[in-house]
């Protein structure tokens, strides 16, 4: 299933102007359940990441979470980076427009290369790493970059069902991931053995949140892999969804699950 397209699609639909652009990065903080997950977890490190420090959105997308951490955080400098050079320099011009010019930076970087002796405070990761072959060498470079003291924040599809795989002979909903979701064993092991020494991991996705996916996101974007057309019936579909997507969204960020088709993953150097 081609992801990026239908992203692409939307992203210039809300590009025409800065309103559309923040109400688009709005409509994404509610519609996305791995965004309640990370929203929450920022706001428990709150009093360890104020003050004068410099942010990393490692793999940066179309600059939501760089928006929201610039919003949040008023006396952090953010530098987010992607291997896309269209994305960033879009949100480079949508960023010079902003209040935020002189604070959030947007570089083409490729994350398996780029890293920042002991800056910054918080590096922020959000499926990113389900794209990425080599891993470990970006867990190295994470870990050389943070300061003392300082935290990884990563959001990723788990080994139980993430990309919406069951089975071994299926293949992920997402054509562009490289792995079809970590063992929550496995990404620890990995984060230890590059240095991080305090890790916690916990399932992200649980039942409610599993529905809210279908609903907001797989069933939409497979209807408009098969047809344009169905950006027409898109509003009239989200307008029944979107209260019942709201509530499972909220369900899933208020109870700790066994299992879940996703992980937030939180290291401290």
């Amino acid at each position: 299933m081609q992801y990026d397209p239908i992203k692409k699609s939307l992203g210039n639909v809300f590009n025409k102007n800065a309103f559309l652009r923040v109400s688009f990065y709005k409509l994404l903080d509610l519609l996305l359940l791995r965004t309640w997950h990370i929203k929450k977890e920022i706001k428990n490190l709150k009093k360890t990441l104020s003050g004068n420090s410099y942010f990393l959105d490692a793999g940066s997308g179309y600059g939501q979470y760089s928006h929201f951490l610039g919003r949040k955080f008023r006396d952090a400098k953010i530098y987010a980076v992607d291997v896309k050079e269209e994305q960033i320099k879009d949100c480079n011009l949508f960023f010079s427009k902003t209040s935020m010019a002189d604070r959030v930076v947007f570089e083409v970087a490729d994350l398996t290369l780029y890293s920042e002796k002991d800056k910054y405070k918080l590096i922020l990761s959000v499926d990113v790493m389900e794209h990425i072959e080599e891993d470990v060498k970006v867990f190295q470079n994470f870990y050389f970059s943070l300061k003392k003291g300082g935290v990884l924040l990563i959001s990723t599809p788990s080994d139980q069902g993430g990309s919406d795989v069951h089975d071994d002979h299926e293949e992920s909903f997402i054509d562009e991931h490289v792995r079809d979701g970590y063992n929550i064993n496995e990404i620890e092991d990995k984060l230890r053995s590059v240095g991080f020494t305090e890790v916690e991991s916990r399932y992200s996705y649980g039942s409610p949140g599993k529905i809210s996916w279908r609903l907001s996101m797989k069933y939409p974007i497979s209807l408009l892999n098969i047809s344009k057309v169905f950006f027409i019936i898109l509003p009239f579909y989200y307008l029944i969804t979107f209260p019942i997507s709201l509530i499972l969204n909220y369900l899933d960020i208020k109870f700790r699950h066994k299992t879940g088709t996703g992980l937030i993953v939180k290291a401290i150097k």
